[in-house]
Order: C-alpha cells, then structure tokens, then sequence
C-alpha cells in the first residue's frame, strides 16, 4: 500500500509540474513555443467554432462567431491549467494523509482557491496545501498579465490593418491600392506606407512569435486579416517596384524583406513547409494571367506601367516567391476571409486538427512558369 502512495505522489507531481512548465512555456517565455496542452486546447475549441460558424449561414454572423474562437480558448487554456493542477495534487494529499479519494479532491480544491473550507489533517498537508495555493495564485498571476499583454499587441496590429481599408479596400488588393494612390497624384507618398508597414512588420513578428496566440485574433471587420492586410502591402509593394514606371524606392525594398521575414517566421512556428532560399523563377500561386489582367486594368486607370512586361512579371514574381508560400498557409491557419491573390488560394493547405496535429498540404502545385520566364 506505501508503494502506491508513493506512485501516486509521483504521478501528481508529473502531472502539476507538467502543467507548471506548459503555464511558463506558454506566458512567460519571450519565444514561442509549441506546447502539447494549449494546442490540444486550441485545436479542440477550433473544431468545435468552425462546425458553429458554418451553421450560421450568413457571413457576418459566422465571423462574429468564429472571432470568440481565440478569446474563448485562452479562457478554457486557464480552467484547464487549474483543473490539472487540483487533479494532480488530489494523489499527492492522497498519499501523504489517511483520505480517501473524494476527500482528497475537495483539499485539493479548497487549497488551489484558497477557500480553506477543508482543513488540512496534518503538517505534510498544510505544508502541499500552502504550495498548491502558491501555484494557483502564480497561474492567476499569469493570466492577468498575460491578457493585457495580448490585447495591447492585438489593439497596435489592428490599428495599421483598419487604416489600410482607406487605402487597398476591403477585402484589400493591390489593384485598389495603387489605383487610389494614383488617382490622387500621391504614388511618391507611398514611401511613408511602405516605412509604417515596415514597422508593422517588426512588430508582429516579435509580438506573433512569443505570444503564438495572437494570430488566431480575427479582425472587428468581417473583410478584414491581418494575413490579407499583410500580403496585399507585400504585393503592391512589389508593383511599386517591378511594374510602375517611376523612379527606384528603396523603403518599398526594405518593406519587402521585413515582410516576408515576418510572414516566414510567424508560419515556421506552426510547421509550414517553405523554401527558405527559392529561386527568382520558381512557380507562385498568381498566374501570368492574373498578372496581365490587372495590368490592364491598371493601364485603364492612367498609372503608368512599364513598358517590357515580361521584365516586370519576373522581377515581381522574384518578390512574390519569397513569401508566397507562408502567405498562403497563414491563410489557411487563421481561416481570414477571402481576398484577391492570397485566401482566395489557400485551400491546398489544410489546418492542423487534434487527429493531424501539423498542417498539411493537400492540393498539387500551380501550374509553374513557362521557363522563357
């Protein structure tokens, strides 16, 4: 019988220490980490927010539906947390008093909210009784800390993304972007778009790598993604840079880079398969097709196109590559609403579920280049 007890003091503090170090791998340490519980968490309550948004029937309810999905998990994240620990401490009273199984429990409980409506039977108890109440109180500690935090970064990332509307629409795209800047003799000014995004950039890759949780934030706006928002700047600011005849710029350059760093570093958390290092002519989801038509219509406008576009769609392909990828899957991750050139085309990546916990790509590879290209 001793040697249960003690097996059974040993499983409890596997089970609370677990639940400790998934707690400071998750808050507490600067770099995102994949943790097993606050994805199953998360997986779980994103089965369950996709089967209710599809039953909606209408777009905007099923977004209002959908965006509690991120929020809602966080707050089951914690229960889980406090759960863990009273069920991982009810074997430890249990192999250190003469209590049975349910009395254990109800210690465990009253110790963890600190209620005290169960007196400890000995000194060993008050003494594990004291510590459980410590971790309680550091896990609610956390979660204050934790939410602010979230909202903050959640709040700065949103501001640039409403304040894109104005300029590439909603959903945002790159034809609506540089039309708007031209009809108002303002394409010079996109210098400072591209220096702000520059900074947007920075900032969501540092605040979507350490607190992983942010991504799954959606937008107020039913049109409306961050993930959108990112690749319709990216590819605009490629056609500043490849298509409209206008002299070289070279924040729109810089813009590019923290991009697709960002885009890269924010997917490789979730294990999405990407070329670090493609090739300028490796095939992209935007066909030449696509291409050509909006520069077409960008000539109706009155911007001023260059005049070899075969030159133009290899150097702006050679931007597109290098995020293309990341974009796509982000999409897919985040289910953001459809938008021309990025969600539009993300279905060949399915999300992780709690049965397949990486994402997967499901879908062939777009039809590639021509090769004089």
């Amino acid at each position: 019988m001793i040697v249960v007890r003690v097996l059974a003091v040993i499983a409890g503090l596997a089970v609370v220490q677990s639940v400790v170090r998934s707690a400071m791998r998750t808050v507490v340490v600067p770099q995102g980490e994949q943790v097993l519980l606050p994805r199953l968490v998360f997986l779980i309550d994103r089965s369950l927010y996709t089967r209710l948004s599809r039953r909606t029937g209408d777009p905007e309810r099923s977004h209002r539906t959908f965006a509690r999905f991120a929020p809602m998990s966080l707050l089951v994240l914690a229960g889980t947390w406090a759960a863990l620990v009273i069920i991982g401490f009810t074997p430890i009273f249990w192999g250190i008093t003469d209590l049975h199984l349910d009395g254990s429990l109800l210690l465990s409980g009253s110790s963890f909210t600190t209620l005290g409506f169960v007196p400890a039977p000995t000194n060993a108890a008050a003494i594990v009784a004291f510590v459980e109440a410590l971790v309680g109180l550091g896990l609610i500690a956390l979660l204050i800390a934790f939410l602010p935090t979230i909202y903050g970064h959640f709040s700065r990332r949103e501001a640039e993304v409403v304040k894109l509307e104005v300029r590439a629409g909603s959903p945002p795209s790159v034809g609506e972007m540089v039309t708007r800047f031209n009809r108002i003799r303002q394409t010079a000014a996109l210098t400072d778009t591209w220096a702000d995004w520059e900074q947007w950039f920075v900032e969501v890759e540092e605040s979507h790598t350490s607190q992983p949780s942010i991504a799954l934030f959606r937008s107020q706006r039913s049109t409306s993604s961050w993930v959108t928002a990112a690749g319709a700047v990216l590819d605009t600011a490629g056609f500043r840079l490849s298509v409209i005849d206008a002299p070289w710029d070279p924040q729109a350059a810089l813009t590019i880079r923290a991009g697709f760093l960002c885009l890269r570093r924010v997917a490789g958390f979730y294990n999405v398969p990407f070329d670090p290092d493609p090739a300028p002519n490796d095939p992209i989801s935007v066909t030449r097709a696509e291409f050509d038509e909006l520069l077409d219509s960008l000539a109706l406008e009155g911007v001023p196109i260059r005049a070899d576009r075969e030159q133009a769609w290899r150097d702006w392909a050679g931007w597109r590559i290098n995020y293309d990828e990341p974009l796509l899957a982000l999409c897919a991750i985040t289910q953001a609403p459809s938008a021309p050139w990025s969600s539009d085309r993300s279905g060949r990546f399915q999300p992780p579920t709690v049965r397949r916990l990486r994402l997967r790509r499901w879908q062939i590879d777009p039809v590639p280049n021509p090769p004089s290209w």
